[in-house]
């Protein structure tokens, strides 16, 4: 495993909406585009929610991994990168409409965004990571939930 090509790809995926956020004033980055759409702050805070408890899911419970320690990148890839899938967000994830601030917002995902790279850099990524189950696929290890984290946040970026 080549933890300096993860970080590359995480640092890349971070960047890129980071670049998109500064694009935004206030005000832009709340106003709905079209009916039934969030506003770019909502997907931000999707975002922020659906990354929010990994640093604790890279450093909590582990297990040794008995199957192929990336097995289930591809499939996530094939989830998240699929533009033609429309989803439906977990409603766990599913942020509030109302007004976000965007310096709040770019410093809530600068925090997370360090908590999860010192994560990356410490933390043994082949273990299986016991403290959240994936929908669908179950336990993944640490490696797969950087990609699911990297794939994600290309989705909405």
């Amino acid at each position: 495993m080549n933890k300096e090509a993860i970080i590359r790809d995480f640092d890349g995926a971070f960047s890129a909406l980071e670049n998109a956020m500064r694009l935004f004033n206030n005000d832009d980055f709340n106003e709905i585009p079209f009916e039934e759409s969030w506003t770019a702050a909502q997907v931000v805070q999707h975002i922020i929610l659906s990354i929010e408890n990994f640093p604790g899911t890279l450093s909590g419970k582990t297990e040794e991994t008995t199957r192929a320690i990336d097995q289930f990148i591809p499939t996530l890839k094939d989830i998240f990168l699929n533009f033609q899938t429309k989803m439906k967000s977990p409603d766990f994830i599913k942020p509030v409409l109302k007004s976000y601030d965007l310096d709040e917002q770019l410093a809530k995902v600068s925090n997370i965004v360090a908590d999860i790279r010192q994560a990356i850099e410490k933390q043994d990524l082949s273990k299986t990571c016991l403290d959240f189950q994936f929908p669908s696929l179950g336990f993944i290890t640490g490696l797969e939930s950087i990609y699911f984290i990297i794939f994600h946040t290309q989705r909405h970026t």
